[in-house]
């Protein structure tokens, strides 16, 4: 699910600064509802030697948005709906398959991969913290598929070790970490930077856990660059429902580029159906289609 490489690349916030701008009650009062950054924070381009606290404090000065708890539990359902068919995404913390796709075996809550880096990141962390942990003894095979699609040494006993260890509260507080550091928020916070709504954020979001935190054609940051390139995000002045429906054409194109039948009901009908009914701020109630599912949120 995730693809391989630049994973710190997400960990590296975009260098920015705040143009002064004025706004009207009005739109500050839609920004608002939309999770959207208001103008005079959201005009921000990149801008070298800009202090990491300047960053941080124009990204705190927006709307919580996507970070919002209640938006942040949404942001979780509809992508399990995408990923594991199902709302419940709790369900998901011992799932482990090898789903054929070239990166071993996908696990836990936001599909990590054996053969991304992700996983072991996660274990390696996670086992930091909890020496002698249940995983610990693959940590060296771990290693040695990194970036391939190999099990070796983690036959026959890893996806049951994997099963066992997301029953423990600590291990699941692990995996939701790991989500948040490495795909959640580095996502809200570029689209906050380049003045998304809450829509917007969750759009990057899902692209993030899809295609990886990566800087080629198919990474997020990849996709971005292009989507960019044929239209101006809000925070360069631009309009955000053109915008977004240039980073959904952008990246279906990129899903589709190796197989023209792949599916992609993930955007098709569920994120471009919100963006077409105007829900910026990703309100509920909300009812859209993935792989011929329906699903329903009040």
């Amino acid at each position: 699910m995730k693809r391989a490489g630049f994973l710190l690349f997400a960990l590296a916030p975009v260098l920015i600064t705040a143009a002064v701008s004025c706004t009207t009650p009005g739109r500050a009062a839609a920004d608002a509802k939309a999770g959207r950054p208001p103008v005079a924070q959201s005009r921000a381009t990149s801008t070298p030697g800009v202090a990491r606290a300047d960053r941080d404090a124009a990204v705190a000065g927006t709307p919580a948005g996507l970070a919002a708890p209640g938006k942040k539990e949404l942001a979780q359902e509809i992508v399990a709906s995408a990923e594991n068919s199902t709302l419940d995404w709790r369900s998901a913390y011992g799932y482990i398959e090898d789903i054929g796709d070239g990166q071993g075996y996908t696990a836990g809550v936001i599909g990590f991969c054996t053969g991304t880096h992700d996983l072991l990141t996660l274990v390696e962390r996670y086992t930091a913290q909890h020496p002698g942990n249940g995983l610990a003894r693959y940590l060296p095979a771990l290693r040695a598929v990194d970036g391939t699609a190999s099990h070796e040494g983690l036959d026959p006993g890893f996806p049951a070790a994997w099963r066992h260890e997301a029953t423990l509260p600590a291990f699941r507080e692990a995996e939701d970490h790991e989500r948040d550091l490495v795909y959640f928020d580095p996502a809200v916070r570029r689209a906050k930077l380049d003045g998304l709504g809450t829509l917007g954020q969750f759009i990057y979001y899902d692209a993030m856990v899809m295609h990886g935190p990566g800087t080629g054609a198919d990474g997020f940051y990849g996709l971005r660059d292009r989507a960019v390139r044929e239209a101006k995000p809000p925070s360069e002045g631009g309009d955000e429902k053109t915008y977004l429906s240039v980073f959904l054409d952008v990246r279906r194109a990129v899903m589709r580029s190796g197989n023209p039948d792949r599916d992609t009901t993930r955007i098709d009908t569920a994120q471009r159906r919100f963006l077409d009914a105007g829900n910026l701020g990703l309100d509920t109630p909300l009812e859209w289609q993935v792989y011929g599912e329906t699903y329903r949120v009040p």
